[in-house]
């Protein structure tokens, strides 16, 4: 089987994240996989994130300069890449064991699938797993949900998504003037030519902590959301029903949030 399985190409965009990316690297490094390329794009860290870096040697390449932001350090890195099935992991999130190849299976058995994507939890700083009613409620609609429902929320978690090349040649890079949410934008992009594979397992964790763009505030990733939307949502009741979706979820969160604070040990 191992012999049919395609390539893989992981990019890991990158700045200031020492506490966290070894976890990251460790769980792509990790993986039993037999055709891996793993890419970090560093964006010129002072934290010591390029000393780990330099001590994986040729278990991985990196490059650490400026950049423009994530978006940018993106499309540098899938620029570099050479495999037939592309992904992105950021500095903070990791995988599970053994969802490589649970990915690379299921394109080798379904050659038509373009674009998947799996289960994913949400942990803390600590890595113990939160907001487990979200999680279970985007998994809801991952089994239910088609392009319809994604323009009206997005139910694709990032760190378990995986597209072949043939997609990102015809979607193109990621947008360069998004802060947050561009992987919603690219999820829209893709759904208009290409319909989603789901995998039912989990893949990754995704990691909120107060210094991560999930963490810091999302109000401002449900309005850069709203304002995507809105490129591409052609009807005015999916649309409304995307803002109404978004008002309600930035309620939810205003009660989670002050919860999951009050969860966190205090420093002794």
């Amino acid at each position: 089987m191992s012999a049919s399985l395609p390539a893989i190409s992981i990019v890991t965009p990158s700045f200031n994240q020492r506490q966290y990316i070894e976890q990251t690297i460790e769980s792509v490094l990790g993986q039993d996989y037999p055709n891996l390329e793993y890419i970090v794009m560093d964006g010129g860290s002072t934290d010591g994130t390029v000393e780990l870096l330099q001590s994986y040697g040729d278990r991985l390449t990196f490059v650490s300069e400026p950049d423009r932001g994530q978006s940018h350090a993106l499309n540098k890195g899938m620029a570099r890449a050479a495999g037939d099935v592309l992904a992105f992991l950021n500095s903070d999130d990791f995988y599970e064991p053994g969802a490589l190849r649970a990915v690379g299976e299921l394109f080798a058995r379904r050659p038509r699938s373009v674009w998947l994507a799996g289960r994913c939890r949400v942990v803390d700083s600590e890595g113990r797993e939160i907001r487990r009613s979200i999680t279970a409620y985007k998994n809801a609609w991952l089994r239910l949900g088609g392009y319809r429902a994604l323009q009206v929320l997005n139910y694709v978690s990032q760190p378990a998504t995986f597209w072949r090349r043939s997609l990102y040649e015809a979607v193109g890079e990621f947008d360069e003037s998004l802060s947050y949410a561009m992987d919603y934008d690219y999820w829209l992009r893709a759904g208009r030519l290409f319909e989603l594979d789901v995998i039912d397992r989990y893949l990754a964790s995704f990691r909120v902590h107060p210094t991560s763009k999930a963490g810091a505030s999302a109000s401002a990733q449900f309005d850069s959301a709203s304002l995507i939307a809105s490129r591409y949502v052609g009807s005015r009741t999916l649309l409304g029903a995307h803002r109404a979706h978004n008002a309600l979820s930035v309620l939810a969160y205003r009660v989670l949030l002050p919860r999951e604070r009050q969860r966190t040990p205090r420093a002794l």
